[in-house]
């Protein structure tokens, strides 16, 4: 997309389009009503209205754009295991408009010394007040881009078959994997306006706990299970109690899934796992790799967030004269770790 703003102003039809549209992405989602006119759906009271779009741009008509759609989500939901488990557990922050925006400011706040006992209340007291701190979470954009010919679409419309959805399937999941390894800290660490995206793996104020590999000589499932409980207790002494998710690399399947003990009926390790008081649930993560990574973390909104500036979205602009019809999957999904004012957090991270 070679439309840019700078300074407020608007270069190019594409970059116009979102300022006129106070950077609202359906700006760029116009589509072909039955009567052959061209709308944009605009949200208005909370419902989604058909308005007819001021410039007529539009490429796909509506079913084709609910068809991408479709496929876009549907493939991006394959990839999310742990923005979606947080997302579910309404561990989210919504910013409206959040194309519109590049940073989200927050304020950490310091502790205060103790309280006196006296005798007399009218003693004087330490009298100070918090330190408030502004810290940034940067809003980058993560977005993968595709195209058909126009050609290639009116071809599709003669023969009466749908549009072929496999690239905007195949943009989804990278669009969702990129977000999934940023919340897993996989992905490298994002700097923008002073602030930095981290992840479980690279947050500095994680806990941190030597684990097992389970090939190592002596290793039985009961040596996981000290350890796991270990971590759980590494969370307590930080003043985190739970609830908690246990995040386990795909290396690990092959022995969570394995019976406990020898004894057959017995549970599976990881089953064992989730017994465990204040454990919630033992989730694998796709994108922890090739690693004995394992991640305890606390589910609530004081250890992590997913900023939510923009759902995984299509867009869509013309090139070559409307030969060339460009699509680009978007979305702004942000994890935020947070610890308290004195560093402590309910992320621990074990590993070999």
């Amino acid at each position: 997309m070679s439309d840019y703003i700078l300074n407020g102003q608007s270069y190019g039809s594409v970059a116009a389009a979102l300022m006129a549209h106070n950077f609202d992405p359906s700006a760029l989602r116009p589509w072909i009503g039955t009567d052959g006119r061209h709308y944009l759906t605009a949200n208005q009271g909370g419902k989604p209205v058909a308005v007819p779009a001021p410039v007529a741009n539009a490429t796909l008509r509506k079913d084709e754009w609910q068809l991408l759609d479709t496929a876009v989500v549907t493939a991006a939901k394959e990839r999310l295991r742990v923005v979606a488990d947080l997302r579910s557990a309404g561990l989210e922050f919504n910013i409206p408009n959040g194309l519109g925006k590049t940073v989200l400011q927050t304020e950490t706040v310091g502790d205060i010394t103790g309280a006196r006992i006296s005798m007399d209340p009218a003693v004087l007291g330490e009298a100070d007040r918090p330190r408030y701190d502004i810290v940034n979470l940067p809003l980058p954009v993560i977005h993968k881009d595709f195209y058909f010919s126009a050609r290639q679409i009116a071809t599709s419309r003669n023969l009466g078959a749908s549009i072929d959805t496999t690239m905007a399937e195949l943009a989804a999941r990278r669009v969702a994997e990129e977000a999934e390894k940023l919340v897993l800290g996989t992905a490298s660490s994002f700097t923008y306006g002073g602030g930095t995206i981290y992840g479980f793996k690279n947050f500095p104020n994680r806990i941190t706990q030597t684990i097992t590999a389970p090939t190592a000589g002596g290793w039985t499932p009961a040596t996981l299970v000290r350890e796991v409980l270990a971590m759980r207790q590494k969370s307590i002494n930080k003043f985190h109690y739970g609830p908690w998710v246990l995040y386990n690399s795909p290396r690990w399947d092959e022995y969570l899934d394995d019976d406990y003990s020898p004894n057959k009926g017995d549970n599976t390790l990881r089953q064992r796992l989730q017994a465990i008081n204040g454990i919630q649930d033992v989730r694998t993560a796709d994108f922890l790799g090739d690693t004995w990574d394992l991640f305890l973390v606390q589910m609530t909104s004081d250890v992590v967030r997913m900023v939510v500036g923009m759902d995984i979205t299509t867009v869509q602009w013309e090139t070559m004269g409307g030969m060339q019809v460009h699509f680009k999957v978007m979305a702004i999904l942000v994890p935020q770790l947070r610890a308290d004012a004195n560093g402590n957090t309910g992320i621990v991270h074990g590993s070999v």
